[in-house]
């Protein structure tokens, strides 16, 4: 078991907070709290790497990873110094207009110089980096090796720490008191059984489902692919062709390349099955990287059903000592990237919550995090609700906000302000409504008989792409 311990004289003087969970969302969580609570004990259940690397407790690590902006945003709010770690450590900086090619419904992005960031690392470096600041943090702990079995309560109302044990076979349970536990435990998290143990009713849930299955496989950089670009490319599903491909670089002169699919579109895992796969997408550059690229790898498979956000702010009575934050509270759709910025920018509402002091903190903190969660979980359903196959009801109007987003994103392929709007927005710099500004509706319809030329030219092109590379697919991208 390892244990990374630094403590300083300086260091604030007011309790113990327990965070379940080393990963991204985790933490974030106890740098949010190192300004309140003199100690603060990380507690994950894996053994940690010592140098970045993907582990079993977090399956998806081995998956391409997306920060946004907004979550770029939040880390370095958070983490002084966190993009030039990142960098200075392999990762890759960008022009997230310009050195990464868009595709939406078949038509590409109009590249332009922009003020939206973008980054190439994979999740086991940022997690790394990461890590690496909490551990010289005064008074943190991280421990490894170790699973948290439950909550100890203090009545019914209050939770006053972890009930754990080490992961070896003679191992005893052993309680770890704290005065706030945070679950950042991820999509396995316990909290709804354990505050059902405490006599409190388990949260509501909002479920979308979308049967995503998707492969990632690295593959050696050769500097003739992606035209030199730094950060690849990005072929996002829409109804009409439920498949995706992404290549980005990371760290280690490596492109990692991620194939996935909806409703049973399921991308194979042999060389010539991804190949054919990736020849159906609009973009040809995914293609020619599994043509022509060195594999530094097998591919790594996983499913996610669905999306699931959890209401704990619906709930009557919340007990003190115990926020849920990152997945355990909300996991999205990986295909639009925002679990980890959102992670972020729940840490960032921890500590700006815990300024204004403790009294009633999970209430403030879940009521405030369900208003931050609202925007990139609606981001995320509306786009998951232009799948017939999804089901789910559907907004007032959504049929005409469905039509103009389409015409957008036509326009979006002509006009490289719209579609730097488009890429704020759905980076969570920017809200949403900034897409039905009135300026951008004008450009919208400016743009229109050329932006539909563009798009019918894309769409038969896609078509034919895929018709040619799979005849099953024909009449879906008509």
């Amino acid at each position: 078991m390892t244990d990374q311990t630094v403590r300083s004289a300086s260091a604030p003087s007011n309790g113990h907070a327990v965070v379940i969970g080393a990963g991204v969302a985790g933490l974030v969580a106890a740098q949010a709290l190192s300004g309140t609570f003199a100690r603060i004990t990380v507690i994950d259940r894996d053994t940690l790497p010592a140098e970045p690397g993907p582990r079993r407790g977090v399956p998806q690590s081995r998956q391409v990873h997306g920060l946004l902006g907004g979550g770029a945003s939040a880390l370095e709010e958070l983490f002084p110094g966190f993009q030039d770690e990142l960098v200075a450590a392999g990762g890759a900086l960008g022009d997230g207009q310009v050195d990464h090619h868009w595709f939406l419904d078949g038509f590409r992005l109009r590249p332009a110089p922009s003020d939206i960031p973008g980054y190439g690392a994979s999740r086991p470096l940022i997690e790394s980096v990461l890590r690496n600041r909490v551990a010289a943090l005064p008074g943190v702990r991280i421990t490894d090796d170790i699973e948290v079995v439950g909550l100890e309560a203090d009545g019914p109302d209050r939770v006053a720490g972890v009930r754990v044990t080490e992961r070896r076979a003679d191992a005893r349970e052993t309680v770890l008191s704290a005065d706030l536990v945070v679950d950042a435990s991820g999509r396995g998290s316990r909290a709804g059984v354990w505050l059902s143990g405490m006599g409190h009713p388990r949260p509501e849930e909002s479920t979308v489902r979308i049967d995503l299955v998707y492969v990632t496989r690295h593959y050696a950089k050769r500097p003739e692919l992606l035209g030199g670009r730094r950060l690849g490319v990005s072929v996002v599903p829409s109804p009409a062709l439920p498949r995706m491909g992404v290549v980005m670089p990371e760290e280690g002169d490596r492109y990692a390349l991620l194939l996935a699919g909806m409703f049973g579109e399921e991308p194979p895992t042999d060389d010539a099955g991804m190949l054919e796969y990736a020849r159906s997408l609009a973009s040809p550059e995914v293609a020619a990287v599994i043509e022509s690229a060195t594999p530094l790898d097998e591919p790594a498979r996983m499913r996610f059903p669905a999306g699931v956000r959890k209401h704990y702010e619906k709930l009557k009575h919340h007990p003190e000592g115990f926020v849920v934050m990152g997945d355990a509270l909300c996991s999205f759709n990986p295909a639009y990237g925002q679990g980890m910025t959102v992670a972020a920018m729940e840490g960032v509402l921890l500590r700006r919550l815990l300024s204004q002091g403790s009294a009633q903190l999970p209430g403030r903190f879940f009521r405030a995090a369900a208003k931050l969660v609202d925007t990139p979980w609606a981001l995320a359903t509306g786009g998951d609700l232009r799948f017939p196959q999804v089901e789910g009801k559907r907004p007032p109007g959504d049929k005409l906000i469905n039509k103009y987003l389409e015409r957008y994103r036509a326009a979006a392929s002509v006009d490289p302000g719209l579609a730097a709007t488009f890429l704020r927005v759905a980076n969570l710099v920017e809200p949403p409504g900034r897409l039905m500004h009135p300026a951008n509706v004008l450009r919208v319809l400016r743009h229109a008989p050329k932006a539909t030329q563009a798009a019918q030219a894309a769409q038969a092109a896609q078509a034919a792409q895929a018709a040619r590379h799979d005849p099953a697919l024909a009449h879906e991208a008509e």
